[in-house]
């Protein structure tokens, strides 16, 4: 073998090795001394409950690193044993970061500073923005616009859309600093708004949360991944304070 063509060749595995050399659900030394933090261990569901307080109920499973919600057993529009769970620690600016994928036709939502209180808000979209996931090929809700994979659920479409084909890897970033909000799907940012302030207020006012006194004011809160009856993915989720 031509020994130029062989020194490409171990550079670019080099090269391969560092780029996958991180385990899933797991933080390196310049992540750690950044401030992140991991949401989920990839063995366990510490640190995360279900809306309202009650442990986790066995249809959000634990398998391969993955962090699943189990659809068979329905119950109403929602899995028995599921429910939405939200994280047990409170963060106002952060930086989250995590995967998903979706099963043909499914539907979830990654909603952030939820404001925990259930004996006033029933659910936890009753405050909490959300980004969209879905399975935009398959699931009826991709038929209306704002309700589509990586939007601002019922808010804001994507600039574009970047999300991939179900049961296929998606990451995402949700970024909001002084209330400057930013989502990133498949590293593209999908979506940019400033929250709180009067153009915001009006936003809600023309959607479907425009009932809900609560949605969209609180500048902290939980963490929460949906459960709307569909098999849906997560891992390597992990968050910064900023």
């Amino acid at each position: 073998m031509n020994k130029s063509f062989l020194f490409v060749i171990l550079i670019c595995a080099c090269q391969n090795a560092g780029v996958f050399a991180q385990a899933p659900n797991t933080l390196s030394s310049q992540e750690r001394s950044q401030g992140w933090q991991l949401l989920f261990d990839g063995l366990t569901t510490k640190g995360w409950h279900k809306y309202g307080g009650a442990p986790i109920g066995a249809a959000w499973k634990v398998q391969d690193g993955t962090l699943w919600l189990d659809p068979s057993q329905r119950e109403g529009w929602q899995i028995k044993g599921g429910g939405d769970i939200v994280t047990d620690e409170v963060f106002a600016d952060f930086h989250l970061m995590l995967e998903w994928k979706i099963a043909q036709n499914g539907n979830s939502g990654i909603m952030f500073y939820i404001h925990e209180d259930s004996t006033k808000y029933q659910w936890p979209w009753m405050t909490a923005p959300e980004m969209q996931v879905l399975d935009n090929q398959g699931h009826p809700d991709a038929k209306i616009i704002k309700h589509r994979a990586g939007d601002l659920y019922d808010l804001i479409s994507c600039s574009q859309e970047t999300v991939k084909p179900f049961e296929q890897w998606n990451q995402v970033e949700i970024i909001c600093k002084k209330g400057k909000l930013d989502f990133f799907l498949n590293n593209v940012n999908v979506v940019s708004v400033q929250l709180w302030g009067e153009e915001w207020k009006k936003m809600v006012a023309a959607s479907k949360f425009s009932n809900m006194p609560g949605f969209g004011t609180y500048q902290e809160g939980r963490i929460g991944l949906q459960d709307h009856g569909d098999k849906v993915w997560y891992r390597n989720i992990k968050i910064k304070r900023l």
